[in-house]
């Protein structure tokens, strides 16, 4: 798909801060989803922690690949791997989330804080910001929309936090001999193609001003 550069103008206070454009729907993170966390902490990157806060320094943006906010919404409430995502069970019942999910419409749902750990990119989670986009199948298409919302929302955490690399889901792989790579499974891998080249090529040409890293290569 090919995204037309429309921007929209969002209202942020003098701060930097939000005020109406991200709307706060926690997940639920109870106790038993905070010890899974600080587990796979544990295991997948050897790191021993008290609570399972991250050090952002990369974004990465996917698609849910399902086509409407509430049945993604419930795809991460969960705090454990419903038994249909058989690829990843072997490495832990801690079920998959994301700091912000993107509707299709634009608006931005934040579904945990930002600074703790989700499951959304192997190898990179202890580190990363994850944004879902609602959709993303063939019927289903990403938005300009959600487009906008993701630029908005790329510039607001670079300005919040010491952000070094944006990426699409799909170029995770990237970093497996980087030293932010930490994943100890060397056969816990999965491939992936959200959220799409063209997504990325548009939400990276409206970014170029915050100055992210190079990719590594392959």
């Amino acid at each position: 798909m090919f995204f037309a550069f429309i921007f929209v103008i969002f209202s942020c206070g003098s701060s930097g801060e939000i005020n109406s454009n991200i709307i706060d729907r926690p997940i639920n993170f109870n106790e038993e989803r905070e010890e899974l966390s600080i587990q796979y902490i544990n295991e997948h990157y050897g790191l021993e922690k008290d609570i399972p806060n991250i050090q952002p320094k990369v974004i990465v943006l996917h698609w849910t690949a399902i086509p409407d906010l509430e049945s993604s919404f419930k795809a991460f409430d969960p705090v454990t791997l419903p038994n249909a995502r058989e690829e990843i069970q072997g490495a832990g019942n801690l079920n998959v989330s994301a700091h912000f999910l993107v509707d299709r419409d634009g608006k931005i749902y934040r579904l945990m804080p930002e600074t703790m750990m989700a499951r959304h990119v192997i190898g990179l989670n202890h580190t990363a910001i994850g944004v879902e986009n609602v959709g993303g199948t063939e019927d289903t298409p990403l938005t300009q929309a959600q487009l906008n919302a993701n630029i908005w929302l790329v510039d607001y955490l670079a300005n919040k936090y010491d952000i070094e690399y944006l990426i699409g889901h799909h170029e995770y792989t990237l970093f497996e001999n980087h030293p932010l790579w930490l994943e100890k499974d060397d056969g816990y891998r999965t491939q992936k193609t959200d959220p799409g080249e063209d997504f990325m090529a548009a939400v990276r040409n409206a970014s170029g001003d915050l100055n992210f890293k190079l990719l590594p290569e392959k």
